[in-house]
C-alpha cells in the first residue's frame, strides 16, 4: 500500500482512540470552561446580591443603594467579558511561544507539568498553563463569602474571562492541527459541543437540588475548578500539534512520533505528507504577527471573512433569544418556580444540535451549514417579531413564541456557533493562523460586550421589534457567504488557499510569474 492509499482509506475509518482522547482533554479544561462560567452566575444571581448588600451594611452600617447594587452586580458579571477579550489578545502570541498545548495552563502550571511530565511540549502548554487562571479565580470566588470581600469575585470572574478567551483562540487551533482532513470538521466541532456541554451543565448544577441553594453559591461559582483539574490530568499524556512540531520546530521525528500516536501507525504516513507539503509553500515565512494580516493583500478576504463570522455570531440574536426565553416562557403559563427547568431544556436543545452538526458536517459540508443556519435564523426573527407582537391577540401566540425560541437556538447550534471557529482554522495556513485566531477571538469578545451594552437599549427602543435588526444580520451574513465563501470540506489547508484566491479571480489580476495578487482594497 502506498502513502496515499493509506491516507485516502483513513477517510472511511473511525477517529484513533487517542486523538479523541486528546479533544477530550483539551475541551474539558478549555471551551468547556467557557461555557460553564457563561451559565452557572445566573443562577445565583439574588443569592450574589444578597451577600453584596450583606458585607456592605457590615463595612459601612448603612443599605447599599439599588444603583450601587446594581453597578457591583454588572461588573461582576462583565469582567468575565473583559477578561475574555484580555484572553483573546494573548492566546495567539502564546500558541507560538509556549505551543498549541502550552497555551491551554499558566506559566507556573506549565514549568510544573514540564519537571513531572516530560512528554509535555511547550505549545501544548499554553492549554496547560491556561489552567491556572482557572483554580484561581475558583479559589477566589470560593473564598469570598468566608472573606466577606465581594472584591474577590470581581477579580475571580475577570481570571475566568482571560481562561476563557485563552482557550477560544488556543484550542480550535489545537484540535484542527491534530486532526486527519478527512475528520476536520467533526473535530473541530468539538469546541461548539464542549461550549454547549459546559452551559447546560452549569444550568443543572445551579438547580436548587444540586447547589442552588443559597448557602451553596460559593462552591457553585469555584466548582469551575473540577474540568480545570482534570485537564491537568489528562493532557500531559497527549502529543504536542504535529504541525506545530514540523514547520514551527522543525522537529521531524517529534512529529512522526505525535501522528503515530494520534493517527496511529496505517496514517500517519500520509498525514505527514501533507504537513511537509504545506511546510515546502511556507518556507522562509516566518509566524505573523495580528497587525501584519492587515497589511498582508493576499488574506485580506480571508481575513473580512473571519471578522465579520465573528462579529455576526454574537451580533446575530442569541443573546437576544435568551433575553427574552424567561418573558415567553412566563407567558406561557410556566410557573415561575419551573422557569429553570425550561431553561435547562434551552441548553439542551444547542447541546444537541451542536453533536448533530459533528455528525453532518463532514457530508454536508461546512458552507452549507453555516449558511443554512443564518438562513433559518433569519425566518425565525420574522416569526419571533409576529408571535411577539400579537401575544395578546390568542392564548396560542405564546406557544408559539417558545417554539421560535427553541427553533431560533437549534438554527444557531446548526451552524453558526459551531462552524465560525472552524473556517478561522481553515482559511489560514500555519504562519497566520495564530494571528487569525488572536484578531478572531478579539472581535468576538468585542461584539460580545458591545451587544451586552447596547442590547437593552434596542429592546427599549425597538421592543419585540429589535428582532428586525438581527434579521438584517442574518440575512446579509448569509449572502456574503454564498458569494464569497467556498467550500473546505476534505480539503488540506494548501488547497484551501489556493481555492480561496482562485474563487476571487474578478478581484485578482496575474502577475508574470502566475502569482494571484489582489487588485482591490477592502
Amino acid at each position: 500500500m502506498n502513502l496515499t492509499e493509506g491516507y485516502d482509506n483513513s477517510k472511511k475509518k473511525l477517529p484513533n482512540k487517542s486523538l479523541l482522547l486528546a479533544m477530550f482533554a483539551a475541551c474539558v479544561g478549555g471551551t468547556f470552561q467557557y461555557g460553564y462560567n457563561v451559565s452557572v452566575i445566573n443562577a445565583p444571581t439574588m443569592y450574589v446580591q444578597n451577600f453584596i448588600n450583606l458585607t456592605w451594611m457590615q463595612r459601612y452600617q448603612t443599605n447599599i443603594s439599588q444603583d450601587g447594587l446594581t453597578l457591583l452586580w454588572s461588573t461582576i458579571v462583565s469582567m468575565f467579558t473583559l477578561g475574555g477579550l484580555i484572553g483573546a489578545s494573548i492566546g495567539g502570541t502564546l500558541s507560538v511561544k509556549l505551543g498549541r498545548y502550552g497555551a491551554i495552563m499558566t506559566l507556573v502550571l506549565s514549568f510544573v507539568a514540564l519537571r513531572t511530565f516530560p512528554v509535555v511540549s511547550l505549545r501544548r502548554g499554553t492549554l496547560l498553563a491556561n489552567n491556572t487562571f482557572s483554580l484561581m479565580a475558583a479559589l477566589l470566588m470560593g473564598l469570598s463569602s468566608t472573606a466577606g470581600s465581594f472584591e474577590l469575585l470581581i477579580i475571580g470572574r475577570l481570571l475566568s474571562g482571560i481562561h476563557a478567551g485563552i482557550a477560544l483562540c488556543v484550542q480550535p487551533l489545537y484540535l484542527g492541527e491534530i486532526a486527519p482532513t478527512a475528520l476536520r470538521g467533526a473535530m473541530g466541532m468539538g469546541t461548539s459541543v464542549f461550549i454547549t456541554g459546559g452551559i447546560l451543565t452549569g444550568q443543572v448544577m445551579g438547580l436548587k437540588e444540586i447547589l442552588g441553594k443559597e448557602e451553596y453559591w460559593p462552591i457553585l461559582l469555584s466548582t469551575t475548578c473540577i474540568p480545570a483539574v482534570l485537564q491537568l490530568l489528562i493532557l500531559p499524556w497527549f502529543p504536542e500539534s504535529p504541525r506545530y512540531l514540523l514547520i514551527d520546530k522543525g522537529d521531524e521525528e517529534a512529529c512522526k512520533k505525535a501522528l503515530r500516536q494520534l493517527h496511529g501507525l496505517v496514517d500517519c504516513d500520509g498525514a505527514l505528507e501533507d504537513i511537509e507539503k504545506e511546510r515546502s509553500n511556507l518556507a522562509g515565512v516566518y509566524a505573523k504577527k495580528p497587525w501584519e494580516l492587515f497589511t498582508d493583500r493576499s488574506l485580506r478576504w480571508q481575513l473580512l471573512t473571519i471578522i465579520l463570522l465573528n462579529a455576526a455570531q454574537q451580533l446575530n440574536g442569541i443573546n437576544a433569544i435568551y433575553f427574552y426565553a424567561d418573558y415567553v416562557f412566563r407567558q406561557s403559563g410556566i410557573p415561575m418556580d419551573k422557569i429553570p427547568y425550561a431553561t435547562v431544556g434551552t441548553g439542551a436543545c444547542e447541546c444537541i444540535t451542536a453533536l448533530t452538526c459533528g455528525l453532518l458536517i463532514e457530508s454536508l459540508g461546512r458552507r452549507v451549514l453555516i449558511m443554512g443556519g443564518y438562513v433559518l435564523m433569519s425566518i425565525c426573527c420574522v416569526f419571533f417579531t409576529l408571535t411577539l407582537t400579537f401575544q395578546g391577540y390568542s392564548p396560542v401566540f405564546p406557544y408559539l413564541s417558545m417554539v421560535c425560541v427553541f427553533a431560533f437556538i437549534l438554527s444557531f447550534g446548526l451552524g453558526p456557533g459551531g462552524v465560525t471557529n472552524i473556517l478561522t482554522t481553515e482559511l489560514f495556513m500555519q504562519t497566520a493562523r495564530p494571528a487569525a485566531f488572536t484578531i478572531a477571538g478579539s472581535v468576538n469578545w468585542l461584539s460580545f460586550f458591545f451587544i451586552s451594552l447596547v442590547f437593552p437599549f434596542i429592546v427599549i427602543g425597538l421592543q419585540q421589534y429589535c428582532f428586525l435588526v438581527f434579521l438584517a444580520v442574518c440575512s446579509l451574513v448569509a449572502t456574503y457567504i454564498f458569494f464569497c465563501i467556498p467550500e473546505t470540506k476534505n480539503k488540506t489547508f494548501v488547497e484551501i488557499q489556493n481555492e480561496f484566491q482562485s474563487s476571487k479571480n474578478k478581484f485578482s489580476r496575474s502577475d508574470g510569474a502566475g502569482t494571484i495578487l489582489l487588485s482591490t482594497s477592502i
